[in-house]
């Protein structure tokens, strides 16, 4: 797969998840995005090391890991080499979970079909692993809201996040459009998955629900991700805002 396609292919997966997002007109649509959010786990095919392997041949490479022992991550940034959008992939640690969520969580990824567990699009193919039931999404949510999530979605694209700069407007300006298109932010420099650096001003706005069947016949109305926008406090061509994206003090080196 070449990365063209597989950048097509995770575009195309999140905008069928979330239609509120694909219908969008707040700026051109051929506009790339600054970085890609990634969620995974660290469990056999779908461990970030196996799926940089992977991402390898499409011509990332790895430039910095950072963890976030709070919120059970491992986070790998990915360049592109190229203007092209950056990776952020967040792999969730399954033994931060307790025995019962992580023991839970474990059961239904090995219930993957093994064809469902090769290639290089395992980011961008769905849900390898069968639907949880309401009980268990609301257990997985209790012990962490990114169990649950993996559990419903799968190894998948989380959300977008897009430089202003690169859009031509304020964060200002862009705030004000998406409230009147009736998205409104989380406070804080927060965006569902990881803290972001305090060197930028950051705003993550959720999808708008979605009616979501589960394994038992319930049906639940679930947001599953969003995106976000990004302003630096200080114009810099130097760097990209991926670079600068995750605070300093998580990084860390890989042994």
């Amino acid at each position: 797969m070449q990365r063209e396609e597989f950048i097509q292919q995770l575009w195309l997966d999140y905008i069928h998840t979330h239609p509120d997002l694909g219908a969008l007109r707040l700026w051109p649509l051929n506009t790339s995005a600054e970085y890609l959010t990634l969620v995974t786990l660290n469990h056999g095919p779908f461990s970030a090391s196996a799926l940089e392997a992977k991402l390898a041949h499409m011509g990332y490479r790895s430039v910095g890991h950072y963890a976030m022992a709070d919120k059970g991550l491992l986070i790998h940034l990915l360049s592109p080499g190229d203007s092209g959008s950056w990776l952020v992939l967040a792999e969730l640690q399954l033994g931060t979970l307790s025995k019962s969520p992580r023991k839970a969580l474990t059961g239904l990824v090995m219930q993957s079909h093994p064809a469902d567990c090769k290639g290089q699009n395992l980011l961008c193919r769905g849900r390898p692993w069968p639907m949880p039931s309401w009980t268990l999404y609301q257990q997985l949510q209790t012990a962490h809201p990114l169990a649950s999530w993996l559990a419903v979605m799968g190894p998948r694209l989380h959300h977008a996040g897009f430089d202003c700069a690169t859009l031509g407007e304020s964060l200002e300006t862009l705030n004000t459009r998406l409230e009147t298109a009736g998205m409104a932010s989380l406070k804080g420099q927060q965006n569902g998955v990881f803290a972001v650096s305090t060197l930028l001003d950051h705003r993550f706005y959720p999808a708008i629900p979605q009616k979501i069947a589960f394994s038992d016949g319930d049906e639940h109305r679930l947001c599953l991700g969003g995106l976000a926008l990004a302003q630096k406090h200080v114009g810099d061509d130097h760097e990209r805002i991926a670079e600068i994206l995750l605070p300093f003090h998580t990084r860390c080196e890989m042994a």
